[in-house]
């Protein structure tokens, strides 16, 4: 399985209520893929660089997570047909930008995941 994240802007004419019931929706959609969810992060209403279809704000959100590579496609799919939708990137995470998330999810920007993980052993077996 592969780590991947997606960033999707959401319409800004959307309430609170209707972002967070879409943002669920994709969160369902992978669980029912059987994907594991690492993490999901809503950056709220943002100004976007260019106008897309006449707007020129969007719902900004993230999701990482560790997927087979024919899941991407189904989500992608999922979002050129959902109106909601301004636009969306999902990126394949390599090693480096896996622990750099971990690291920067856990404060720990001076400890990469193996070194936690190699402390942590080293405290158990103390």
């Amino acid at each position: 399985m592969n780590q991947y994240e997606t960033v999707f802007i959401l319409n800004p004419v959307l309430s609170d209520d209707q972002v967070k019931e879409a943002v669920e929706g994709y969160v369902e959609f992978l669980e029912k893929k059987n994907c594991e969810i690492i993490f999901i992060d809503k950056w709220g209403l943002k100004k976007l660089a260019y106008p897309i279809k006449k707007k020129n704000n969007g719902f900004y959100n993230l999701i990482e997570f560790r997927a087979d590579s024919t899941v991407v496609a189904d989500l992608e799919i999922s979002f050129k047909r959902d109106e909601r939708i301004l636009r969306f990137l999902t990126v394949k995470l390599d090693k480096y930008a896996v622990d750099y998330n971990y690291r920067k999810r856990n404060n720990m920007l001076g400890k990469s995941k193996i070194a936690k993980e190699a402390e942590e052993v080293n405290l158990n077996n103390n």
